[in-house]
């Protein structure tokens, strides 16, 4: 096949699968009037149904793409990134999902204002939404930039701008007709595919290796330059104490977060029963801790047969080292068939992130908070779908910005943010009867800001050369990322807030 007929082809596939998903959200729009079928489904998916769209939902474009990348680059010290979401979906399934299905309606702000003052908990809790959706949705279409020069064979900084603005469009477009439902379907699609197209290539590797699982390993530690080194901590982190303080926050922030991104909270309510959450998350359970042994088999894989070298030169990042090793096992066929699966996954992940922000401000902010609950559905209906356009090109403007950053990166953010600033306030309120408007009030914005400021301070921003501004250096704290800080120091501040509150507005209950 020569050069122009692949990328012919690609299009082609590319093409049917954006007709594709634009068909689902059609055929699967709801056309009942109501904000419960706009950002809920009205509760009525069956549990099979949303335990894979909350895995669609919850593996995202790092799962896939970055994950495996810094596995591939880093050995030992990239396994937090690859198997770190199977852990942290533990804490969603043990610890909130079935309290949160009893809470609210739709979102976090709705659970906090079931006992503390509503329209101080819908400001905070939105704020914080948004924040963190807006950390994810960057991340998931600078993944889709990466894509644009060795899937459609075009290169610069133009091609990317080009495929950031498509995707943020096509997002745009998919959320405003269909809402939860057509998101739902999106999700569904994606999962199906994303586990089809990894085992394939995960299997690919195994018979390059004639299913030796010891054979990859010495490979890929023969090949990093680094020898059993790569195969041990330090790699990434070094062994000096601040740099094990890195791997450990690192760690807390990626099991904890997963259980304050609103985007997976809010599917929570798209059941009925207390049952079907349960099997929900079971379905989750056991696909999310599939792909993160397929993911764990990529990175080993593009270590040794490509060699991080190799690996860094195409992206420092490692974002591209899937698409390497799909294009050496399989050439143009493989490649072509994990693009699509790339695509996919970013669409349905920007598309159920869209529409959390979109519900955090129009139900939340303008809601809750600006007109205090005195609006109507259509009304409200309205202003969600002008919500979902100002988020899709907020979004895409910050992509555009942040293109050379690394997804893992991006999404270690969101997880932090999430964490530190939602996670606390959130256990809190299922768990201690005590807990106050002013404890969610300081847990959420001291966790929020504290966060901001550490990650600002960070060598990710500055003071080294891969930093954000790698000619700067106001690099004031030492760790990469801050959830080793923030994530106590929210939880310190909710109690702290609540202790402190005498008139103890959170005790009773509207």
């Amino acid at each position: 096949m020569t050069s122009t007929t692949h990328h012919y082809a690609v299009l082609v596939v590319f093409l049917f699968f954006v007709v594709g998903a634009l068909f689902l959200s059609v055929w699967a729009a709801s056309y009942r009037d109501t904000t419960s079928d706009f950002y809920i489904g009205g509760g009525r998916l069956t549990a099979t149904r949303n335990g894979l769209a909350l895995f669609g939902d919850y593996m995202s474009a790092a799962a896939l793409l970055g994950n495996p990348g810094l596995l591939a680059l880093n050995g030992y010290d990239g396994i937090p990134y690859v198997l770190g979401p199977a852990v942290a979906w533990t804490v969603i399934g043990l610890l909130v999902a079935e309290r949160f299905h009893a809470t609210g309606r739709f979102t976090v702000g709705d659970s906090l204002a079931d006992r503390l003052r509503p329209r101080s908990a819908h400001l905070a809790a939105g704020i914080a939404t948004v924040v963190v959706c807006l950390m994810y949705l960057v991340a998931q279409l600078v993944a889709a930039g990466a894509l644009a020069a060795p899937i459609l064979g075009v290169h610069g900084t133009t091609a990317e701008r080009v495929v950031i603005v498509s995707l943020g469009s096509l997002m745009i477009l998919y959320v405003i007709i269909g809402g939860m439902p057509a998101t739902t379907m999106v999700q569904c699609f994606k999962a199906v595919i994303m586990l089809a197209g990894g085992t394939v290539a995960a299997l690919m590797v195994l018979a390059r290796f004639r299913w030796n699982p010891g054979a990859l390993l010495d490979t890929a530690a023969h090949r990093s330059g680094h020898g059993d080194a790569f195969l041990r901590p330090g790699v990434r982190f070094g062994s000096a104490v601040a740099s094990k303080l890195d791997s450990l926050s690192l760690q807390l922030t990626l099991v904890l977060g997963a259980a304050g991104l609103p985007h997976l909270l809010m599917r929570i309510h798209t059941v009925s029963t207390a049952r079907d959450v349960r099997r929900s998350i079971r379905w989750a359970t056991a696909l999310i801790c599939s792909f993160a042994l397929i993911g764990g088999v990529l990175g080993i894989g593009a270590a040794a047969v490509l060699g991080p070298h190799r690996i860094f030169t195409d992206s420092p990042s490692g974002n591209t080292a899937v698409l390497l090793l799909a294009s050496d096992l399989g050439g143009s066929l493989l490649v072509t068939l994990l693009a699509c699966v790339a695509f996919a996954t970013i669409l349905a992940v920007v598309a159920g992130v869209t529409l959390t922000a979109a519900t955090a401000l129009a139900h939340d902010l303008y809601g809750g908070v600006i007109v205090r609950g005195a609006i109507s559905q259509r009304r409200e209906l309205v202003v969600a779908r002008a919500a979902v356009l100002l988020i899709g090109v907020v979004a895409t403007a910050l992509s555009l910005f942040a293109r050379d950053l690394s997804i893992s990166f991006l999404i270690g953010l969101a997880f932090a943010v999430a964490a530190s600033a939602i996670l606390p306030a959130l256990l809190y309120r299922l768990y201690w009867k005590g807990f106050t408007t002013r404890g969610a009030n300081w847990s959420v914005y001291g966790g929020l800001f504290s966060c901001l400021l550490l990650i600002a301070l960070s060598p990710q921003v500055s003071g080294t050369p891969s930093a954000m501004l790698p000619h700067a250096d106001f690099a004031a704290f030492p760790l990469r990322n801050p959830g080793l800080v923030t994530v106590p120091f929210g939880f310190f501040l909710g109690w702290l807030g609540s202790v402190l509150d005498r008139r103890g507005e959170g005790l009773p209950r509207r």
